[in-house]
């Protein structure tokens, strides 16, 4: 299986082919949050850091990253949220050629911008276990109204789906993220996919990281 690196603006559904992958093929997802959370177990000074909210330094979060790879051995992962920045993308490059491991492929989940806004607009979670529904059709609804399918909890409108919000975050998205997809684009890395349907785009990820 190839390593992945999944690029998408909010609401294209990230959060969703990452879970299909992991379930269906045994990948294992990665976040730098995450891995930096792990590494402060076993480094007071980086516990300390993350305590006191200091933004912590390139160098910090690629030292983690090294040995949360090396502790996976050979077992395929997905990052999720990064690189970031193309300064962190060519970090990346070099700790791989260090590491004598592929990059894989980087996926760009590319949603039109109207779509992303609908879903968002039209989202309802559940508080408790994140199952995501929506008012927009009646296939997308629960069974029962108001209620989720899986723990029967409340469902609920999140603060932050909201069309000006989610302006905002798209807009620094796009001023972000456009570097990057133009860095792995350049490298013949970047794999586009305008679908839409969840299905869809597993299985089109699919058959790319089996071959």
């Amino acid at each position: 299986m190839k390593n992945l690196i999944l690029i998408a603006p909010p609401a294209a559904g990230k959060g969703t082919l990452s879970k299909m992958l992991v379930d269906s093929f045994g990948y294992v997802a990665l976040s730098t949050g995450d891995i930096l959370r792990e590494r402060a177990m076993e480094d007071e000074t980086l516990r300390e850091m993350m305590k006191t909210g200091k933004l912590i330094d390139d160098n910090t979060v690629f030292a983690s990253l090294e040995a949360k790879l090396n502790k996976l051995g050979d077992t395929p992962y997905i990052l999720d949220g990064f690189p970031r920045t193309v300064t962190q993308a060519v970090m990346y490059d070099e700790l791989l050629q260090n590491m004598g491991k592929e990059l894989g492929v980087v996926i760009y989940l590319d949603v039109d911008r109207e779509e992303l806004k609908k879903r968002v607009t039209t989202r309802i979670i559940c508080p408790k276990c994140k199952t995501s529904y929506s008012t927009r059709e009646k296939t997308l609804l629960p069974k029962e109204e108001g209620l989720c399918d899986n723990c029967k909890e409340k469902l609920i409108v999140r603060e932050d789906d909201k069309e000006e919000i989610f302006n905002q975050r798209y807009d620094e998205y796009l001023t972000k993220t456009s570097p990057l997809i133009d860095y792995y684009d350049s490298k013949g890395l970047l794999v586009r996919i305008n679908e839409v349907n969840a299905k869809d785009i597993f299985d089109k990820v699919s058959s790319m990281v089996r071959n």
